[in-house]
């Protein structure tokens, strides 16, 4: 039983898996944002569906929150201020699960607006999701000790 716990623990502790997530995320986050930069105006409705942000800042959002998708997922593939990157993700994720969840228990017959203008309903599944991405956000944030821009390259920084 011991041997059980101890594998479970390194694994989720280990700094591959957190290089694995890394890769997972930023490439999950810049195809997402990769939709909603050519077309801001379409990315603006989805937004405006959801209503829980003023109106006023919907057009900036709509232009700001996709690009900070793409340099955060890049920043995490590339691996320059992984934290950083994997706090802006997290709270990225943390702000639309909590819009997931106020439209869903409203039943709001909206699309998540999450990979493309069109989709399907959103439901628990999504709220669900997005939760789960911030816990492996999160495993990153607190796991992760390869850093690209190291003296002697690519890296890992073992803790004291």
């Amino acid at each position: 039983m011991r041997t059980i716990r101890a594998f479970v623990y390194n694994f989720i502790t280990s700094e591959y898996l957190s290089l694995l997530l890394r890769y997972f995320i930023g490439l999950m986050f810049i195809y997402a944002s990769m939709s909603k930069i050519p077309y801001p105006a379409e990315f603006a409705k989805n937004i405006e569906a959801y209503r829980i942000v003023p109106y006023w800042i919907i057009p900036t959002m709509a232009v700001f929150l996709p690009w900070l998708e793409m340099i955060c997922g890049l920043f995490l593939i590339i691996g320059v201020s992984t934290r950083a990157a994997a706090v802006l993700v997290g709270g990225l994720l943390l702000v639309f699960t909590v819009a997931l969840t106020s439209n869903v228990l409203r039943g709001s017959p909206i699309s998540c607006g999450c990979w493309e203008s069109v989709g399907a309903r959103i439901g628990w599944w999504d709220v669900i999701r997005d939760f789960l991405l911030f816990l492996l956000t999160a495993q990153i944030f607190f796991f992760d000790r390869m850093f690209l821009l190291r003296r002697g390259g690519y890296g890992i920084r073992r803790r004291k």
